[in-house]
This record gives structure tokens, sequence and C-alpha cells, in this order.
């Protein structure tokens, strides 16, 4: 049973070549994805294998262990070395149960580990270093984020989108939006743009609707609609919330004030929210304000919503406009700009015979290699 352990553990590695594991093997290529097939159907049951243990393993494991490792981190593919181990010590002994290491291997070995994609070549996937925006005045920034799900009383998903004035620290927005895809959000936006005037500086964390890292300059449409009305898109670095850190613990306050005190419903829950928000802007002082409230400092944005831009772009810059389809035609070919940027009009320098630059408004975004005949 050991020769069918080794050449199922085998033929589930990374680009194995099963037809050379057959030769290797001494079987045939149907006995081989026969036993295969047996395996993903059912199991160790399927194999048939009476012995625990194969004379060889690389991995430092049982052969039963290996497989049975494979076939659980299939079931569960989101589940983690540890998780895996304690079901293990469930099913088998304790001595044949693989330490939390040896899983990691199993799992690597077998090809089972997403791997992260990466940035096409030329995007601003991350940002480098912490966001420094000079905030003396009211709208000269605003920091946007959506605060931690919770479950109103009748189980309705309440996840509040939460904007803040950086300088008076005026909550701007804590709306229970219609989702939070783009264009949900965006809505929301088009409402505060009308109420309290532009910002000149917008920042948020990389994920979505508000950017995405791999994307070109790290714009998703929303952020995009936001650089074409003229406001700057500041990222704040991936896993470092201390980068948005006030923003935060005002969600801190939001946990306490509302989020334990969960409504009966949606509209009972936006009540609550509109409350608290009212108290935090006008009631609440705020020790970094001297004891201020927030309302006392903020005031609105004297520059006015007046919808996108002109796209202008320097003499040496070829203007394109993105498809529907997220790209443009360039010498020819059909080059992926991005999803986020369609029916834009973007600008176009060639850099030499193999690559072009790329531009939206003031955004660099990057390279294109062209291909070559």
């Amino acid at each position: 049973m050991k020769l069918k352990q080794e050449f199922v553990l085998a033929a589930l590695a990374p680009d194995a070549n099963v037809a050379e594991l057959c030769r290797e093997h001494g079987i045939s290529r149907k006995t081989g994805y026969k036993w295969l097939d047996r395996f993903r159907d059912g199991g160790l049951p399927a194999l048939e294998d009476e012995s625990r243990r194969p004379h060889t393993s690389p991995l430092r494991a049982t052969g039963d262990a290996v497989l049975e490792v494979v076939a659980l981190r299939a079931e569960r593919p989101r589940w983690g070395p540890k998780k895996l181990r304690a079901v293990l010590l469930r099913r088998l002994p304790a001595d044949d149960v693989p330490s939390v290491r040896t899983i990691a291997r199993i799992i690597e070995r077998a090809g089972m580990i997403e791997r992260r994609r990466r940035p096409a070549p030329g995007v601003n996937a991350r940002p480098e270093g912490a966001p420094d925006v000079p905030v003396t005045a009211p709208n000269d920034l605003w920091t946007v984020d959506f605060k931690g799900w919770w479950r109103a009383g009748d189980g309705a998903r309440c996840e509040p989108l939460t904007v803040r004035d950086a300088c008076s620290r005026y909550v701007l927005c804590a709306s229970l939006t219609a989702g939070t895809t783009g264009g949900a959000v965006r809505a929301e936006f088009e409402r505060l743009f009308e109420k309290h005037g532009l910002p000149i500086a917008i920042q948020v964390d990389n994920g979505s609707p508000f950017a995405c890292t791999r994307a070109r300059g790290g714009l998703t449409a929303l952020s995009a609609w936001w650089v074409s009305l003229g406001i700057r898109v500041v990222r704040g670095r991936p896993a470092h919330p201390q980068d948005n850190g006030a923003h935060e613990r005002m969600h801190v306050d939001l946990r306490f004030d509302v989020e334990d005190h969960a409504g009966s419903n949606l509209a009972a829950q936006q009540a609550h929210l509109d409350v608290w928000r009212e108290e935090f802007n006008h009631v609440r002082p705020h020790e970094a304000l001297g004891q201020e409230v927030p309302a006392a400092r903020y005031k609105k944005s004297p520059r006015r919503m007046r919808g996108p831009r002109p796209a202008t772009y320097p003499v040496d810059f070829e203007v394109r406009r993105v498809s529907a389809k997220g790209s443009i035609k360039y010498g020819g070919q059909s080059l992926r700009v991005g999803d986020g940027f369609r029916r834009q009009l973007v600008g176009v320098r060639r850099v030499d015979e193999l690559r072009i630059e790329l531009r939206y408004y003031d955004v660099d975004l990057g390279v294109i290699e062209l291909a070559t005949a």
C-alpha cells in the first residue's frame, strides 16, 4: 500500500508530471489516474491501505497522516495548520499526528497555499510610508472607513460608513448605506459633497471600495472619481491601523456607545447612530480641542462640487479614453489599464520602443510594457 501513498502524495505536488511518476513507480497511467480518482472520491478508505507508515517520508509523517492533511485541507481550504492538527488528533493516534510546522510543509508541498497575486508591472501597489498630510484647517483632510459590523436585534447586518474631518474631529457621516459597494458609497459621498463641499484630501485604507493594492495608482472607480473632482487620495499602509489612529479611536467610542446597545432593526440602529453623531459633534467635549466640541471648530468647505474637472495632460502626452472593458488602444495594441478607469481619459507618453507611461490627472499610473512583434 505504501506505493499508492507515495504515488498519490507525489502526484499532488505542484507541477507534478503524472505520466512520468507512473513510469517511476512502475505502473500504467490508467492505474495512476485510478488511484488519484479513488483518493479524491473516497479519501484513505478508498485506497484500502493496511500500512500506517511508508518506508520513507521526507515530511516525517505517516502516509496516512499526510493524506489526511491533504484531504482535510481540501475540505477546509481556509483552515490553517493549527486547526488541521486539532482535527487530526481526533482521527489518528496522537503519535501519528504531525506537528503544526510539518502540517504547514505538507500543505505547501501539495500546492494548497494560495499565493498572493503580484501587482502588474508599474502598479503603485503599496504605499511606502505613513501618510503625511498637513492639517491646519477644516476640510484639509477627511478620513473614511467602515466600522466593523454587528447584528441588529432582528439579525440584520449593521456596518456603518464613517467620515470624519481630521482637523475639527467633526463626524460628517455615520450611516448604514445601501451596501459597501462603490456605487452605494459614492451616493453617500455625493450627498456629503453637496452639503459640506469638497475636502482637499481623503485618507483611506487599502480595502474595497476605497482603494486596491493591485490597481494602478491604488485607485478604484470610487477613488478615481474623487481624483476627477480635484481631491487628493491618501492611502495608509496595509496592516498599519495606526496610520488612521484617530479615526480608529472614534470607532472605539462608536462601539461602546452604539454597537453594545444594538437597535431592534436597521431603522432603529440608524436612529441610534444619528443621536450618537449629534452628541459627539455638539455635546461631548474633546480633549484635543481644549474641551471644545467639534461643531465649534468645523465649517463648510469653500470648494463646491461642480462635477469632474477637464482631464488635461502635458503636451508630450497623448490622450486615450479607457474602454468599458478597462483597456486602451495604443500602437495597434489593446492595453489593460483597469476597471476603475472605465470611460475615463488618461494620458499616455512613449518612454521608449517597449514601454509607455500612464497618468490619470496628476496620479502616476506607472508603465505598461508593449508586446514585441
